[in-house]
């Protein structure tokens, strides 16, 4: 069935897609354009790895640590999940090198088709039963590629976009390219909600699970011509000149200004703390310790992801009238103050559960809606487009990539109270890189 389903996949033409991006060469690149660029590309990109995260929780124990008890198949699984925010960073150095050398068509085309392989070779991974260690290799290696592939997406939207909208607007602007992680989001828990509940649990486990994977790469095929129709443009490329936008290396940019990297890293770390664990981590920890059905769980998320791309929606708004830095301090403390009630929430039964999920999400909303790029404004013109790319990664790195398994292995070892540890040191992070920044900026 998996190779009927591979068959039947559409082949991209490349020269299809830069005919038809040249094909708005000579039209002006609106902030309206853009922002739909950066949707379409974000929702591709989060609905690949939100599919990989719920995986690890439904299938990869089974069908690769059947060896293992549930919950150290599930951490096995998480720590892979992890490998791709480790690898992010080095994809980025490597992309800026290749758009340096070959453009920034090339170096998109790469990534999105590198991302889309990797994410359509998981559905054809064989089991622990039938290739032993081969079959987690092969799941390291296609993890590792996924996270090589997100760093050579970064293509300068965000950027592109916050510096060409509006100053009164700029936060209303910066939610848009968010928007994408509620989107990916529901499409990702939507088709494995649908499949679990259809399927027998052998079923599932035997094929249902690889659908979401082949969904992933048809959908990175059409990102790939959304965006190739934006960055291939004429109007698109002068517009980033005139801004500056271009490749450094990443070593130069740590060299001259790697202490904005690490400071626009941690002014968003709260948000990126609370990330995981209102998507991927309550799910295995609903899935071990409660009796709430794997298809209520996920179809509470997808309310809650709702919640949270309305407020996002919200979030641009009180943006634009506070400030997106004093919103984001304000965003850490709810989410600090939050933290103190994951114990009893999650330990109250349904009722609580699912309380849990909704207010994370809708503070996940109102935080991640102005996490882009907050203090990218500290960088040199020069330095700022693989500037606001390195920090991003860095923040996912430190505040999102192993949260599902620090916070599942610290819980189950210690309690759900290890949960507020993890995201109080995000709201500390954010405090204290928010309070240097404006120290910076009151001394310039």
């Amino acid at each position: 069935m998996v190779s009927q389903i591979s068959a039947a996949l559409p082949v991209p033409n490349f020269e299809s897609s830069v005919s038809l991006a040249r094909a708005h060469t000579d039209e002006d690149v609106t902030p309206g354009e853009i922002a739909v660029g950066v949707i379409i590309g974000r929702s591709s990109e989060y609905f690949d790895f939100f599919v990989f995260g719920i995986a690890s929780v439904l299938v990869f124990p089974s069908l690769l640590f059947p060896y293992l008890s549930r919950l150290d198949g599930t951490l096995m699984a998480f720590a892979i999940f992890s490998l791709a925010f480790v690898a992010r960073p080095v994809g980025t150095a490597i992309s800026m090198a290749v758009q340096r050398r070959w453009g920034r068509g090339t170096k998109l085309t790469l990534a999105l088709f590198l991302l889309g392989a990797c994410t359509a070779g998981m559905a054809f991974l064989p089991g622990y039963a039938s290739a032993g260690g081969k079959a987690i290799a092969a799941l390291v290696i296609l993890r590792i590629g996924q996270g090589l592939a997100l760093g050579g997406t970064w293509d300068g939207l965000p950027s592109l976009l916050a510096m060409s909208a509006p100053q009164e607007r700029r936060g209303w602007f910066a939610m848009i390219g968010q928007l994408g992680a509620p989107v990916g989001f529901i499409l990702a828990a939507s088709l494995f909600a649908y499949l679990y509940s259809s399927l027998s649990v052998a079923e599932f486990l035997d094929w249902g699970w690889r659908y979401p994977f082949f969904v992933a790469f048809a959908i990175n095929v059409v990102a790939l011509f959304a965006r190739l129709r934006l960055v291939v443009g004429q109007s698109y490329a002068e517009r980033l000149q005139q801004l500056e936008l271009q490749p450094v290396s990443a070593t130069q940019v740590m060299r001259h200004e790697g202490g904005n990297v690490l400071l626009g890293a941690f002014a968003a770390l709260a948000s990126f703390a609370l990330f995981h664990l209102a998507t991927v981590f309550p799910l295995s920890w609903i899935a071990m310790y409660s009796e709430q059905s794997i298809t209520e769980v996920l179809s509470v998320q997808i309310v809650g992801a709702l919640l949270a791309a309305a407020a996002m929606v919200l979030s641009g708004w009180l943006a634009d009238r506070v400030g997106r830095r004093n919103l984001l301090g304000a965003m850490a403390v709810l989410i600090g103050l939050f933290s103190f009630t994951a114990p009893w929430l999650l330990g109250a039964g349904q009722v609580g559960n699912n309380v849990f999920l909704l207010v994370g999400f809708v503070l996940l909303g109102l935080s991640y809606g102005q996490a882009s790029g907050t203090v990218t404004a500290n960088f040199s013109a020069r330095y700022r487009y693989t500037g606001a790319a390195l920090s991003a990664d860095l923040a996912w790195l430190l505040g999102a990539g192993f949260a599902p398994l620090v916070a599942l292995g610290l819980s189950a070892r210690f309690g759900v109270g290890a949960v507020s540890l993890y995201l109080l040191s995000g709201v500390v992070c954010t405090l204290a890189a928010l309070r240097i920044n404006r120290l910076i900026e009151r001394k310039e």
